[in-house]
């Protein structure tokens, strides 16, 4: 018998049949697939658990099943079901939606700045303005990252969701007020990370559908996937015994009715538990499980598996300030298209029509419900009020409503130096943890955002804005209108009106763009596996110790897609290795 003709033969044959299987696929909502946690036995064995169906976890997940049986455990819904996640002029409308099932759960930083967090399959980017830009190449090396590996990983996802937007003459007028305020060169229409002013992508298609990072499933084989809605997990499972360190065999987590369930690893040196719950979720959970600073997991009652006092340090939010614009002229509909990419580390944004007025208008919504709060903490005394807010309501209503066409510019400052720290407040797992993330702590965030803004007020005062702009109406009266927003819950300082530093430190808030918290290096390695326990990895923002690009939703996708491959390509190369032997 020719033995090699036969290993030929029979090499063909399964890499036929691996062609065909991975040629299955199914379009959401996944029917076969996609249940609800009620419908979960009591005891399942999968060869990779994922908690967190967000913005990496979706990737990650479709790309492990192609070599594994998958289960993905994601405490929010099906964001198909939402029409206001997935129609951009839902966009403000889903943020201020307060209610408890809601895809975005609202929090607020011990900084009184009010935020969000993902409650949907997706994740963040069910609830975004839908920018898509890559990470620089600097960026990509200093993670020691693969680059080809990365472009091919992006092009995964682009792909699937992402599209060239339709600009219209609001952000066509931005583009040009930019050049001709000094951000040159011009760069087109790229996803590239590059200086200047560029168009980037959008997860929005031409008829404004939101497209998710939900819809990598489709990538799914969708036999070797379980993916479970509503499913909160409590706590990850350890096995110590005889073992040299604790190793990761499960998860326990319940359902919407209440019932618990426990997932466990198939037997397999290689399988493997992956936190993608983002930059809030996978710490908590972390700290939920026994691992983190002995202390604080004591003043909780939660037993100490291992002492690991960076899990939540690290916290970071990259600061957004803004200026709201009335427009003379109707403006189109649009969320974040265009971007100036400055040389002093400050990203400049823009979005227009009812989408835009919703933004503000949500965080003013918001503001009211939660100033009525004594709960809601802040580091602002009680003798300091936001009474000059509450003053200053009546001409917020004078200035704007729905019917006044109008956009707004903002800016993102990139890091930042600033951060903080993530905390529990309880033993809960649906109660967000205590998040401070010490904006503008460092002086160098502070003139990165006063160089953005004194950029924003020369684009509203440019040649190519002035057909929006109202020209009796000074950017300096901009600047005061926007000290009546109630957009945090944080003290204004009359000094604000003069001074750019007291502006950026009163009316700071968030474009969602936090991260940290199990940070490479400080507790999880270069492979993304917890530090200190085997089989336990974290994929996701929470990773991060600066912001990728000038909108990470697409270096998270990238990320989940290229971890996905790196550790099915460990597996192949090991199992090769043990058949050798």
């Amino acid at each position: 018998m020719n033995t090699g003709k036969w290993s030929s033969i029979l090499a063909t044959v399964v890499g036929i049949l691996c062609l065909i299987c991975s040629s299955f696929s199914e379009p959401a909502p996944y029917h076969t697939f996609a249940k609800d946690a009620t419908a979960a036995p009591p005891l399942v064995f999968y060869d990779y658990i994922i908690v967190g169906g967000g913005t990496s976890g979706c990737a990650l997940a479709a790309t492990l099943s192609q070599g594994g049986r998958v289960l993905l455990l994601e405490r929010g819904g099906l964001p198909y079901d939402d029409p206001n996640v997935m129609d951009i002029k839902g966009f403000g409308a889903t943020l201020a939606n307060t209610s408890p099932s809601s895809p975005s759960q609202l929090f607020i930083s011990t900084d009184g700045v009010i935020n969000h967090r993902a409650r949907v399959l997706g994740g963040g980017t069910a609830l975004n303005a839908g920018f898509y830009s890559r990470a620089s190449t600097e960026y990509v090396s200093r993670m020691g990252w693969d680059q080809r590996a990365v472009n091919e990983s992006y092009e995964w996802v682009e792909n699937k969701v992402v599209f060239e937007p339709e600009v219209g003459a609001w952000q066509s007028a931005v583009r040009s007020g930019l050049l001709e305020a000094g951000q040159f060169p011009y760069n087109g229409f790229t996803y590239d990370h590059v200086k200047g002013t560029k168009v980037g992508g959008t997860i929005f298609d031409g008829s404004g559908y939101r497209h998710t990072a939900a819809d990598l499933l489709e990538y799914a084989h969708p036999p070797n996937i379980t993916l479970y809605l509503h499913a909160i997990v409590e706590q990850i499972l350890f096995k110590t015994e005889k073992l040299p360190r604790p190793r990761a065999h499960g998860v326990l987590f319940l359902d919407p009715s209440g019932n618990r369930h426990l997932a466990f690893l198939n037997r397999g040196w290689a399988n493997e538990i992956i936190l993608s719950a983002g930059a809030l979720g996978s710490p908590q959970l972390l700290m939920l499980s026994g691992i983190g600073p002995t202390g604080h997991l004591r003043t909780h009652g939660i037993k100490v598996l291992l002492d690991q006092p960076m899990v939540g340090q690290g916290m970071a939010d990259n600061p957004m300030n803004a200026i709201v614009v009335p427009s003379r002229r109707p403006v189109e509909t649009s969320l974040i298209q265009i971007v100036g990419i400055t040389q002093f580390g400050s990203y400049v944004e823009s979005a227009s029509g009812p989408v835009a007025f919703n933004w503000v208008h949500g965080l003013n919504q918001q503001y009211h419900k939660l100033s009525n709060e004594a709960s809601w903490p802040s580091p602002v005394p009680a003798n300091q009020s936001t009474s000059s807010s509450r003053a200053n309501e009546a001409h917020i209503d004078d200035f704007m409503d729905a019917s006044q066409p109008s956009g707004i510019i903002l800016e993102k400052i990139s890091g930042p130096y600033s951060s903080g720290h993530l905390e529990l407040q309880n033993r809960d797992p649906n109660d967000n943890p205590r998040v401070t993330f010490n904006y503008f702590h460092d002086r160098r965030d502070l003139q990165r955002c006063v160089q953005g803004m004194e950029l924003i007020r020369r684009v509203i005062d440019s040649r190519s804005f002035s057909r929006f702009r109202y020209p009796l109406t000074p950017v300096q009266t901009l600047i005061n209108w926007m000290l009546t927003f109630p957009v945090n819950l944080r003290p204004r300082r009359v000094s604000a009106a003069f001074s750019m530093e007291h502006f950026c430190e009163d009316t700071v808030m968030t474009i969602w763009h936090y991260h940290g918290g199990c940070q490479v290096g400080k507790v999880v390695d270069r492979n993304y596996s917890v530090v200190g326990v085997d089989a336990l990895r974290v994929i996701d923002g929470s990773t991060f110790s600066e912001s990728p690009g000038t909108n990470p939703q697409a270096t998270v996708m990238m990320l989940g897609r290229y971890m996905g491959q790196r550790i099915l390509n460990e597996r192949d190369s090991q199992c090769n290795e043990a058949v050798e032997d």
